[in-house]
């Protein structure tokens, strides 16, 4: 195993059979680290003189969930000048990448010759190894990727960290088998677990289309219908109003940001909402940030149970969630990304929580929703009081409203039973990986 005197393997690797070597990965394939040649100078990049694939932290995508083995299209390419002038290599097809710095610990292979930014280290194999069982090795190995990553926010693994890399390195024709036996069985597992997302997601679709259909046709079948004069609603019970979201609200107001510390509230400490409190309809007293000790806080924007509130700033696909604060830190403050709704008494406002978070109303914020960039939106007072909404009668309201609970949270355990199933799949996928290449498993070489 080559290894110097007190030195220990990772744990990962401490199972190996007798008789495999465990050598340092960069005594077995040439270490080789990218580069991004100078933006100064436009030529590198001209897209007319750029034939070389250079790979970045912009195509990691392609490797994210560990189903694809080969590196695909990239979305820059660079001039051979550039590559001439500058620590960029080109590497060979059979190269194998690693991501490590912010996106830590992904994985493929260059199916043909390549450059990569300076994000990944690059392996190209010696005689003795193989890049495909290479590929499944770095992937077994994530427990140890995981902790050699360094850094708060922006993740790296340093390179005097990569050079005392261990592989684990059966003869090569059991390289192929491991290989070959790993990609056909996580060919199968990525096959299931892509079915219960699917199903994940058609559980999603089945729960807004039955908040819609409760929350604008009731549940009366037999009910007399009459036109909405909403095209997205189409007809609803005769006894039915469609009004402005403002003729049944009290007051729209709008919370306060100081600036805080970054971790959660302790005990006789104020916590400040974050807007992330209230996305997908749930209220989450844990997404607060701490309000300093020598800020007073403003009482007249605390939080209380029974209190609606309203992201008013976030991703297209969550401004205008709405949840109902049921259970609270004693001690948490209204954001100024957050509106707090009141209703007037002759609502029933769990009914429009249900009604708010429903595509009925998603339509209109997705419609009307402002703000330069793709990842943050922002809906005004004038445009949350001009929302279209049907009020049933307010008994109707509450009846429907428990109804309706009573069915979403059957999806909701449905749903968690799938997500649990698809977590125990990853987790095995895993273990298998690893067991895989350590040679924990009794893989016959024919199986190549």
């Amino acid at each position: 195993m080559s290894l110097r005197e007190g030195e220990r393997l990772p744990e990962w690797l401490r199972p190996v059979p007798p008789g495999w070597d465990v050598p340092l990965l960069r005594l077995v394939a040439r270490v080789e680290s990218g580069h991004t040649p100078s933006r100064s100078r436009p030529d590198y990049w001209v897209p007319e003189e750029c034939d070389i694939p250079w790979f970045t932290l912009a195509d990691i995508w392609q490797l994210r969930e560990g189903r694809q083995k080969y590196l695909g299209d990239t979305r820059e390419k660079v001039s051979r000048a550039g590559i001439a002038a500058s620590s960029a290599r080109l590497l060979p097809s059979g190269t194998v990448v690693l991501s490590r710095t912010a996106s830590v610990g992904f994985s493929g292979i260059m199916a043909k010759p390549m450059a990569t930014s300076q994000d990944f280290v690059n392996f190209v194999c010696g005689p003795r190894l193989s890049p495909d069982f290479l590929l499944w090795a770095l992937r077994g190995m994530r427990p140890e990727l995981d902790r050699l990553r360094r850094g708060s926010t922006h993740q790296t693994i340093y390179m005097p960290d990569v050079l005392q890399f261990r592989v684990p390195l059966p003869p090569k024709s059991m390289q192929r088998a491991i290989a070959g036996f790993l990609d056909w069985k996580t060919t199968a597992i990525d096959a299931l677990i892509q079915k219960k997302e699917r199903l994940l997601q058609l559980l999603d679709e089945k729960r807004a289309a039955l908040i819609h259909r409760v929350v604008t046709k009731g549940l009366d079948p037999s009910a007399p219908m009459k036109d909405s004069g909403l095209p997205w609603v189409g007809e609803i019970p005769a006894h039915w109003e469609v009004k402005r979201l403002k003729f049944i609200l009290q007051t729209i107001e709008q919370g306060w940001s100081p600036e805080c510390e970054q971790r959660l509230a302790g005990d006789g400490e104020w916590g400040v909402l974050k807007a992330g409190c209230v996305n997908f309809g749930r209220f989450r007293s844990d997404e607060h940030k701490t309000l300093p000790e020598e800020i007073f806080p403003k009482l007249e924007y605390e939080v209380r149970c029974g209190d609606v509130l309203m992201s008013r700033a976030n991703t297209k696909e969550l401004v205008g969630s709405v949840a109902m604060v049921e259970r609270t830190h004693h001690r948490l403050l209204l954001c100024d990304k957050l509106y707090r709704l009141r209703f007037s008494s002759s609502v029933d406002p769990l009914f429009f929580v249900l009604v708010l978070n429903g595509p009925m109303v998603r339509a209109q914020h997705e419609a009307k929703s402002s703000g330069a960039s793709s990842s943050m939106q922002n809906i005004s007072q004038e445009l949350v009081k001009e929302l279209a909404v049907v009020v049933p009668p307010k008994d109707e309201q509450t009846e429907l409203a428990l109804s309706l609970v009573t069915m979403l949270e059957r999806l909701s355990r449905a749903k968690g039973d799938l997500r649990r199933s698809v977590a125990r799949l990853r987790e095995y996928r895993q273990a298998l990986i690893t067991a895989a290449v350590t040679g924990q498993l009794a893989i016959p070489e024919v199986a190549a």
